[in-house]
């Protein structure tokens, strides 16, 4: 038997969705090793209750029912170990992997780094900024960004992401933690020339971060445990190898606990939901044919290369 999957909560556990024959498989990794999930549950369920459900193919149905959590995973690998089902699904490496889900909001915190603030000619903020995104926008890894001219230029922006795990309304610091469900990878892209215009324009910043493909997300979620809390962690984007952001989270202005309590006090999040917690200094253009990597060493590595249109 395979013990080290009895260690949940102590390990790094990662869930994602993969394409596998033609299909798109829920996948879950501890300690590196990835397992279909999507049939794997579907024996346990069997093995332990008697019952056989409809194969798990979508991470936002797992999060809704509260099942990305240190505590009920434990149960189901413990039980996988015990039908000796690790080995039976174990999948072969390198993997396709998809979009983890569409969110149903996704909440991005302007300015939480006060170089970030500077380098776009603003103060740093005395309360959270926030703004959405569309989660139409919203693509998988090394799927591409897609590009225009009329778009003029656009920048990468890469953030770390919080899944929210249970309805969250008017919560306090302490108590954030708790509607935490997993961390993954976004890039804010932005047309930044357009983004000014608006703004320029007194209108809204949304169509600048909104456009099709301007919010490259994933590769997968990893839970809440792998991450210490208050978060700090190094965060890094960049182009064709280049570094151009590097940064830790430890800079933030606000933290996540304070973010999550604030934007709580307006908005109900919901499963599922994101916040994408702010950019470092460092933004900068991108062109087609570029590489863009997002890369949180505790995560992993968002890549998506640039595809020029007209």
């Amino acid at each position: 038997m395979c013990t080290l999957w009895l260690a949940v909560g102590e390990v790094n556990v990662k869930i994602g969705v993969v394409r596998r024959d033609d299909e798109s498989i829920v996948a879950v990794s501890i300690d590196g090793r990835w397992v279909d999930f999507t049939r794997a549950f579907r024996v346990y369920e069997l093995l332990e209750h008697q019952r056989l459900g409809m194969p798990i193919r979508d991470l936002l149905e797992l999060l809704r029912a509260g099942m990305l959590e240190a505590d009920r995973m434990h149960e189901i690998m413990a039980a996988l170990n015990k039908h000796a089902l690790i080995e039976k699904y174990a999948l072969r490496e390198p993997l396709s992997f998809e979009l983890p889900y569409r969110p149903g909001k996704i909440i991005a915190i302007g300015r939480n780094y006060a170089a970030h603030a500077a380098e776009t000619g603003h103060d740093a903020p005395t309360e959270p900024i926030f703004f959405s995104k569309s989660p139409t926008a919203c693509i998988g890894p090394d799927q591409a960004i897609v590009t225009r001219p009329e778009y003029g230029r656009v920048d990468h922006e890469g953030e770390l992401a919080v899944v929210i795990g249970r309805v969250a309304k008017q919560v306090s610091p302490e108590n954030a933690r708790e509607c935490v469900a997993a961390y993954t990878l976004l890039n804010d892209v932005t047309a930044r020339e357009m983004q000014k215009r608006d703004i320029d324009a007194g209108h809204p910043w949304f169509r600048s971060k909104s456009l099709d493909t301007f919010c490259p997300f994933g590769p997968y979620l990893v839970l809440r445990e792998a991450l210490a809390w208050p978060i700090t962690v190094d965060i890094s984007c960049t182009v064709n190898g280049e570094v151009r952001q590097a940064s830790n989270t430890g800079r933030f202005i606000f933290g996540l606990p304070e973010i999550i309590s604030y934007v709580t006090q307006f908005i109900t999040l919901e499963p599922g939901d994101v916040i994408s917690t702010g950019t470092p200094e460092g933004i900068s253009a991108i062109m087609p044919g570029d590489v863009v990597e997002v890369r949180v060493p505790e995560i992993g590595v968002l890549r998506n290369p640039v595809l020029g249109l007209r």
